[in-house]
């Protein structure tokens, strides 16, 4: 198969049973995940993202073997998640932001030390790669540190370490930056760049931080009540929103609203306007026109916002 990951027609339901008096109880079938097909191939960094409740982590239970789809077709690195998960397990690596694989009360070396021998990784590959790790995730002090004294950003950087000492090809994150300050997000990001461009390990990343999927993704579906409302580029999910991007003028006076082709002025506060125009459209022309016909004190260009994005389709 060319894709690494290859969804088709994939579903999963569950049985919920619901109190309905005293002594009786309904049942009902909820599809979290209706009928969704993708593929990803080899060396990809997709976005993977819905509100809560969409079937994102169904999804990724499904593709790591922790859950059996109802129907469809599945298949993961070749194999069949469920089928040959001890297989599979091998070539994944998961983070799960609200949950660790690291031993609670062991020093972050000796988790890392059990995994190398849970997964058999050659002991001077695993050197190498902890080394590696140990680096650029700036974790040469924490090594002796029982996890549970570990900082929420520290514990993050050592699970993703965890997950990537076997040398897997594709890492499942989930919500990997939650609750983490901007100078821990950062650099977990440009680790997470390295790591792809260097070793192509395909990423799957789900997340409501929609600045992670800005700064590292390239590509983005997303799923709402189960089904994929759209799967594309960044730039394509601008454009299906009919996302703006705006011109912020400030003239040396006051003036009426900037007449100029091209853009629509959308507020006025003084000397300062703000212009709006097509996401697809370049900055140059506008930006030529305003200051061939007007007293400029400054410009600032603002790209549009993917919260809105993501809401425009949500609620459509």
């Amino acid at each position: 198969m060319s894709a690494l990951i290859e969804v088709e027609d994939l579903t999963r339901s569950f049985t919920v049973r619901r109190r309905a008096g005293r002594f009786r109880r309904t049942t009902s079938t909820v599809r979290a995940v209706d009928g969704i097909s993708f593929a990803v191939d080899r060396g990809e960094m997709v976005g993977y993202i819905g509100p809560n409740g969409a079937g994102k982590s169904t999804t990724v239970k499904m593709l790591t073997g922790i859950l059996v789809p109802t129907s469809g077709r599945l298949s993961v690195a070749g194999v069949d998640p469920a089928r040959s998960r001890t297989e599979l397990t091998r070539r994944i690596g998961v983070v799960f932001g609200q949950r660790t694989t690291l031993w609670w009360d062991l020093p972050l070396r000796d988790s890392f030390d059990l995994l190398q021998r849970i997964y058999r990784t050659d002991p001077a590959r695993h050197r190498a790669n902890l080394a590696e790790f140990t680096e650029l995730l700036e974790l040469g002090d924490l090594l002796d540190t029982p996890v549970r004294q570990l900082s929420l950003g520290q514990r993050m950087r050592g699970d993703i370490a965890a997950a990537l000492l076997h040398d897997p090809e594709i890492l499942y994150l989930d919500e990997p930056t939650i609750g983490l300050d901007v100078v821990s997000k950062g650099r977990l990001r440009s680790f997470l760049r390295r790591v792809n461009e260097e070793r192509s390990v395909t990423l799957l990343l789900t997340t409501h931080d929609l600045q992670d999927i800005e700064q590292l993704c390239s590509r983005v579906m997303v799923i709402d009540h189960g089904s994929l409302v759209y799967d594309g580029s960044l730039a394509g999910l601008h454009a299906q929103g009919s996302s703006q991007r705006t011109l912020v003028v400030d003239l040396v006076d006051e003036a009426p609203p900037i007449d100029v082709p091209g853009a629509v002025v959308r507020r006025v506060e003084g000397p300062r306007q703000w212009l709006s125009f097509p996401v697809e459209a370049s900055a140059a022309p506008v930006v030529a026109a305003v200051a061939a016909a007007y007293d400029v004190a400054d410009l600032s260009l603002q790209e549009p916002d993917i919260e809105d994005v993501i809401r425009t389709l949500y609620t459509g």
